[in-house]
């Protein structure tokens, strides 16, 4: 049944963009594991923003590294 299911997916993909999907994936892992259920062709980009420092503790760490 779950061949099934990515086969739908995949022709309804298809359909609305006018030929199969591939994705770049970038951030959360839920989404990517998604679209691989579905059979899409995916890769997964792991990125996070950076951290934003106060402006004290970055002076700091600046001097230091």
């Amino acid at each position: 049944m779950k061949q099934e299911k990515k086969s739908s997916s995949k022709a309804h993909a298809s359909k609305l963009f006018g030929s199969p999907l591939k994705v770049i994936n970038i951030g959360l892992d839920v989404f990517y594991q998604a679209l691989k259920d579905q059979g899409v062709e995916a890769v997964q980009v792991s990125w996070k923003p950076p951290v934003k420092l106060e402006k004290e503790y970055k002076d700091i760490l600046d001097k230091i590294l």
